[in-house]
Formats: structure tokens, sequence, C-alpha cells
């Protein structure tokens, strides 16, 4: 036991640089925050508490998480300012040892910091994303979203489990070339969102004692329900990779983007386990993200029943009951986009945000702070968005009825580090919320009216379950609506 006064006096000396160290960077300057633990420093809440405190320290503030900076920004301009115009310095990604390097293997794009394997990585994404190959999408996602509407008309009460399917088909499509699943979910897809949940829970702050002490990673015996689940998202990632090689072998694989990693691999320069991780990573970054955006959509509708008589207004008038909208009525339908845009920023994607990290001074940030874009506060700076915790679509349109989307409310993340699939998510709510708006009128069910602010404690912007109604619109009923389905 000699060695206990030892550990007591090192715990002692430990704690004392640690007070002194923050006592210190005080001297800074750093914006003001709340105050914290004087060891641990700051708890972090959910969402919402962030906004709170932006109403008593302002639009930047500094957070303490042990030994680090972390600065939170909840300004549009500030946001502006610091990781656009400053992008190339806060580009960067924190250590996130158990979500980034043991969980994922250190392979998933989402938490690879910025240097040449980022920029190869974003290179092949954006070569199967960017605006221009958007289009060649439109099929699948017009059969699926044509899909979404018989799979309510069949099963009103199945909303979750109907948007889940549609955005898991989609991005399954897109990447691997598979062909849409019915209802019933693809086995691997069930695999899929599990692995994304369990992803979640290893990312919540203070979960891991290793994003603090990173040596324990180190250990044999720690982290081990962490490894086992990074060894089956990679052999979930590599055998749906591998069954596109297949196909690639007998001359028979459809166009996808795995099809064009696996026939890309020398140039690209990246390992077999790289290319699944990064084929894979399309799913976690498009399904469960669209998955809610339309929840979203249904929620906001269904909510506000004067604003979705407005959009009916503009469908029936420019499509009418004869056809199904489609995406050639895009600059016909104002309204409608509109109404998507404010769904972005009403219940933002990630509501706190993804964080970057400062590699060099800027402005009163310290090089190696951690950056925290809170999105949900950003869409309410009344500055820009005046009664932003009401939806009003129309603050989208000019005055001639035009889409105006600048300023641009930041849904898809900042500079270079923005989601390159935000062309093909944008077309994909647009087309969803047209069919949906044009086929039902959606309303509350009034014995399980909506809470609007229920969410699950995830990465992802995830309203909680909640209830609606469907009324076929078509004067001709649901019958006629069928028929619309199966000729287009």
């Amino acid at each position: 036991m000699a060695t206990q006064p030892l550990v007591v006096a090192g715990i002692v000396v430990a704690s004392a640089a640690l007070v002194a160290w923050r006592a210190l960077r005080h001297d800074l300057l750093l914006p003001p925050g709340p105050r914290g633990h004087w060891l641990y420093g700051n708890d972090f809440p959910k969402f919402k508490c962030y906004h709170e405190w932006s109403k008593v320290y302002g639009p930047v503030y500094t957070l303490h998480d042990g030994l680090k900076t972390i600065i939170v920004i909840c300004g549009y301009q500030a946001a502006m300012d610091i990781l656009e115009k400053e992008g190339a310095a806060t580009a960067d990604r924190p250590r996130m040892v158990a979500g980034g390097e043991i969980r994922s293997g250190d392979m998933r794009i989402l938490f690879v910091g910025v240097g040449e394997r980022l920029k190869k990585l974003r290179r092949a994404l954006h070569s199967h994303l960017q605006s221009r190959v958007a289009p060649k999408y439109e099929e699948t996602q017009a059969f699926n979203a044509r899909q979404l509407i018989r799979d309510i008309l069949e099963d009103p009460d199945g909303l979750f489990e109907h948007t889940q399917r549609y955005a898991a088909s989609v991005i399954l499509s897109v990447t691997y070339g598979k062909p849409s699943p019915s209802r019933k979910s693809d086995p691997d897809v069930t695999l899929l969102h599990q692995m994304l949940a369990n992803l979640g829970q290893a990312l919540r702050p203070g979960a891991w004692a290793v994003d603090q002490l990173p040596w324990l990673k180190y250990l044999p015996f720690y982290a081990s329900t962490l490894r086992e689940e990074h060894q089956q998202e990679l052999e979930l990632f590599s055998r749906q990779l591998q069954a596109v090689g297949d196909e690639v072998a007998v001359g028979v694989a459809p166009p996808s983007f795995g099809n064009y990693l696996l026939q890309s691999q020398k140039d690209l320069a990246l390992s077999d386990n790289e290319l699944a991780y990064l084929a894979g990573s399309m799913f976690g970054a498009g399904a469960e993200t669209t998955a809610a955006g339309l929840r979203i959509v249904v929620m906001a509708a269904a909510i506000y029943p004067e604003i979705q008589c407005k959009i009916q207004d503009e469908l029936d008038s420019v499509v009418g009951h004869d056809r199904l909208p489609t995406f050639t009525d895009w600059d016909l339908l104002p309204n409608v986009r509109a109404f998507v845009l404010e769904t972005f920023r009403w219940r933002p994607g990630t509501a706190v945000g993804m964080q970057h990290r400062a590699t060099k001074d800027v402005i009163w940030i310290p090089a190696g702070a951690t950056i925290i874009p809170n999105h949900w506060s950003i869409g309410r700076d009344p500055e820009v968005w005046p009664n932003g915790d009401d939806f009003i679509p129309d603050r989208w349109l000019d005055s001639n009825g035009r889409v105006q989307d600048k300023p641009a409310f930041p849904n898809f993340g900042f500079g270079r580090r923005s989601c390159p699939g935000q062309p093909v998510a944008e077309r994909s709510l647009f087309l969803n919320t047209a069919l949906l708006l044009h086929s039902f009128s959606i309303a509350q069910d009034p014995s399980r009216p909506i809470d609007p602010l229920t969410f699950k404690h995830s990465v992802i912007t995830q309203p909680g379950p909640f209830s609606a109604r469907f009324t076929v619109r078509n004067p001709g009923g649901a019958e006629a609506l069928f028929a619309m389905l199966d000729a287009s």
C-alpha cells in the first residue's frame, strides 16, 4: 500500500494544476459562459438548454469539458464569420476516441480530420452526389415516393415505418444498386438502423471516459462493447459491398456508388475496409436524416392546417387532380419549396450540430478549441428569422412569390464539412412533400395531440412517435389515387 500516498499526491497535484490552468485560461478573454464544476467542467444538456443559455450569455459562449475548451455558436452571423469565412481553420474535427477511433475504426468520414485523406473521401462522395449528378436519381426517388403514398393508404398508422422504408430504399439503391424493398424491411436494413442507434450512444458526451483519457483505448479489456459493434458494422458494410463486387465480376452490376468505388479503388488509393466504410457511411448520413425530415413535414402539416391549405391550393392550381406532382414542377411550386426550407430551419437535421475544431486562433477562439454550431439557436436568431419558434414558410418567399434562400439556413453543415448529399436530399424532400400534400389532408388526432418539442435524444433531430390522420384529397377517393399511382 506504499503507493497509495503517491496516488493521492498525484491526484492533488493534477487537480491543482487543472485549477491553475483554468485560471490562466480565463485570461485568454474567452466568451463568457455558464460556470461549471471546478474539476470536470460543464454538464452537457439537451439542445433546448443550449438555446436558453444563449439568451443569457449571447450568440457565442464558452463551455468546458475537462481540459477541453468548447465554443458554442448560437448566432447566424457568428456562424458565418467563424465557420464559413474562416472555414479553412475550422473544418477539422475534435478527437472522438469512443465513437470515431474505436467504434468506427477511424474510418467514418464524418469524423475524419482535415488532410489529404478527407479530401480523397469527399472527392469520391462528391462525384456521385453533386448537383449535376442528382437528377439521375429521380427515377428511384419518384418510385419510392409513390410507394410511400401507397404505404400510407394501406396502413395510415405506420408512418414511421413507411418513412424509414423510403429513406433506406433510396440510399441502398444509390449506394449498392439494390432494388427497392417491400414494406417488410430487409434484415440488413434493421441491423443498419441498430448500428446507427449504437453509434449515437457512443457519441453522447460523458458516455465513455476514454474521450477524456485516450490512453484507456490501449487497455485490451476496455471498451469491448464498442470494439464488438465496430466489427459487426464492418462485416455488414463489407458484405454489402462484396455483393456489388460479385455482380461486377459477372457483368450484371447496375450503376451505383459501390460499383464506382470498386472500379476506382486503385485511383482512390483506399483499402478494402475504407471502401466498405465510405459506402456504408452514406446510409448513416442519408437514411436517418431523410426519414426524420419526412416525419417533420407531416408534423408541420398537421400542426399548421392553414399553411397546409395554402400549399394545397398551389398544388391544385399547378398540378390539378389528373396527375401527380413530379420533379418537373420544381420551379412551378415555390410554396412547396418554401415549406421544405422552413422545416429545415424549424426542426434542423441536427439540433446541436456536428463539432468542429479550430486548427489556429480564429477571432477569440484559441487553436485546438472545439466549436459547436447550435443549429436550433442559429435558426432562431431574431435578427435573421424573427418569431423563430413559429412555422412560417412565407419567410422564404420574396414580394413576387419567388423562393429566396438567402440568407441560407445551414441545415447541411458549414464550409468544407457541409454534407455533399445536400442536392439529393433537397430534391427528395421536395417531391415527397408535394406528393404527400397533393394526396392527403393531414390532421392531428384530437385524442393524441402532437407535441412538437418531443424528440429522441440522438445526433439526428428525430421526432418522437406521434399520430396523424390522412384523408385522401382526390375527388375519386382512394381508388382513384391508387389508379394514378399505378399509372405513373
